[in-house]
């Protein structure tokens, strides 16, 4: 496995750990479908959320964030949609929002995190 692809593995460990410190459920992971990949799908508060994680090892081009533009987060929103149609029982009645964790770091176990709770 390539170094960056382990270190987006850690980072997504990482947000998920956090997440779960947070009071979320997390209910997948790495969720795929023909649209694409679901980092993590979680509940809080009642509300579907769909959690997309980033991961850099400094921020010379750019915060993980910026990689989270109009185009992302429109599939991010079709993806969600995605999960919930397949996943009736757990998605019914449930607000849906989108939320991205970011790391900052060489150890994802040391990164500098952020997380943003309800993208628009």
């Amino acid at each position: 496995m390539a170094a960056k692809d382990e270190l987006g593995r850690a980072g997504e460990e990482r947000a998920a750990r956090h997440l779960r410190a947070q009071g979320y459920v997390i209910l997948d992971r790495n969720w795929r479908c023909d649209q694409g990949e679901i980092d993590i799908v979680a509940m809080c508060d009642d509300q579907l959320c769909v959690v997309e994680v980033k991961t850099r090892r400094s921020d010379r081009y750019g915060h993980p964030f910026e990689a989270i533009d109009e185009r992302k987060r429109r599939r991010l929103w079709r993806l969600a949609y995605a999960w919930a149609a397949a996943h009736p029982d757990t998605a019914r009645r449930c607000a849906i929002r989108l939320e991205a964790v970011g790391l900052i770091g060489a150890d994802a176990e040391t990164a500098r995190l952020e997380h943003l709770v309800d993208l628009l």
